[in-house]
Parts: structure tokens; C-alpha cells; sequence
């Protein structure tokens, strides 16, 4: 289990220092339905993360079984993952510096209820492209180990708290104490929006880099 946790954790940060899901939760805390809209968020974020990663799971392990664990295609998918993956850290790392639209839904997030929230925070996490490709590729990695039901689940759990932390830590601070967090929230969400495409693009392009490596070896 130890190697498919070493495989998980650069695609766990991944996922968790992705700008877009951080700088909506900064907004929602400095919102005046911070609390509820927050929390709703948070809550779909991590059942995104959960169900794309468990989805992929159960199909890895399915083509792993069926091959009697040997399977070239868990190789091609991984390969395909990280091909796709540096396609986006090369545009990315080419849109770094440059000006950014903010999404419209953004704007909206004042208003937003914590049921909406909640369908924001899944969307983020199980459909947006990025995001979705580092889920597959961690459950890829998980169901293609041939591991314990236990393992399994331990592997998913490291997966999603890590993943997940960068949103759920910010709610939970703002339970404890959210007058001292909106000054520093704020100076974060500034400092986000200036540097982390060119963070972002760097991690997906190692990330890309070793899903296509791993790919290979699997399958030469």
C-alpha cells in the first residue's frame, strides 16, 4: 500500500492547491451567507472527490481482474491521463501572467444558498477537467494495486482528506474564528489570483510527466 500512497500524493496536492475551488471558498467566507453557503460547498467538494475517485476505482479493478492483474489497458489509461494533463500545464504555463477573466458564477456567490453551494462544490471537484483527471488517476492507481478492501478504503481516505483540505480547513477555521480570518482570507485570495497558474502548471506538468512515465514502464 505504500507505493499506491507515494502515487496518490502528488496528484492529492494537485487537486487541493487548484485555484479556482480556494479562491470560491475565500469568497463565500467573506460572504453574507458565509457560513451555511461555505459548509454546503465544502460538503459537495469532498463527495466530488470521493465519488469520481471510487468511480474509477471500481472500473480499474474491474479491467485488473479481468486481465488476471496484468492488464496493459490500466498502462494506457495512466499514459493517456498524463498526456492529457500536460496539455493542460503547457497552456496554462502559457496563460501565466496574463489577464483572466473572473467567472461570472463568481459574482453570483453572494447570493448563493447552501444548497447551490453544494452542486458548486461537486461540479468543481467531479467535472472540472483538471481536477476529474487527477481523480481518475488516482483511482486508477488505487484499483490497479490489487489491494485489501481495507487498503482500499485507507488509500481513498488519504486521497480525499488531502485533496479536500485546503477547502475544508478555511470552513472549519471560520467556525472557530471567523473575524480573525477575514483580513489574512482576503490577502490569500489576492496573492491566489497572482501566482498560482504558474504553481498550478508546474505541479501538472510533474504530475503529467510521471502518469506518462508509469504508463510507459507498464507497458515496454
Amino acid at each position: 500500500m505504500g507505493s499506491v500512497i507515494g502515487d496518490l500524493l502528488p496528484l492529492s496536492i494537485g487537486v487541493a492547491v487548484s485555484p479556482v475551488p480556494i479562491i470560491a471558498t475565500i469568497l463565500m467566507l467573506l460572504s453574507k451567507r458565509a457560513g451555511s453557503t461555505s459548509i454546503g460547498f465544502a460538503a459537495g467538494w469532498i463527495l466530488g472527490i470521493i465519488i469520481a475517485t471510487v468511480l474509477f476505482v471500481v472500473l480499474s479493478s474491474t479491467i485488473s481482474a479481468s486481465d488476471d492483474g496484468q492488464s496493459t489497458t490500466v498502462s494506457w489509461i495512466k499514459l493517456t491521463l498524463g498526456a492529457l494533463l500536460l496539455t493542460f500545464g503547457v497552456k496554462q504555463w502559457r496563460s501565466r501572467g496574463g489577464e483572466h477573466e473572473t467567472p461570472k458564477w463568481m459574482h453570483a456567490i453572494d447570493e448563493m444558498t447552501a444548497l447551490k453551494g453544494l452542486g458548486l462544490g461537486f461540479a468543481l471537484a467531479a467535472i472540472n477537467p483538471k481536477n476529474l483527471l487527477m481523480c481518475i488517476a488516482a483511482g486508477v492507481s488505487i484499483g490497479s494495486a490489487s489491494l485489501a478492501t481495507g487498503e482500499v478504503i485507507i488509500s481513498i481516505l488519504v486521497f480525499t482528506i488531502i485533496a479536500a483540505s485546503t477547502v475544508a480547513i478555511p470552513v472549519l477555521g471560520y467556525l472557530v474564528a471567523a473575524d480573525r480570518l477575514r483580513e489574512p482570507l482576503a490577502k490569500l485570495k489576492v496573492w491566489l489570483q497572482e501566482n498560482n497558474t504558474t504553481v498550478m502548471s508546474v505541479l501538472i506538468l510533474v504530475i503529467g510527466v510521471v502518469l506518462i512515465g508509469k504508463g510507459i514502464g507498464g507497458i515496454f
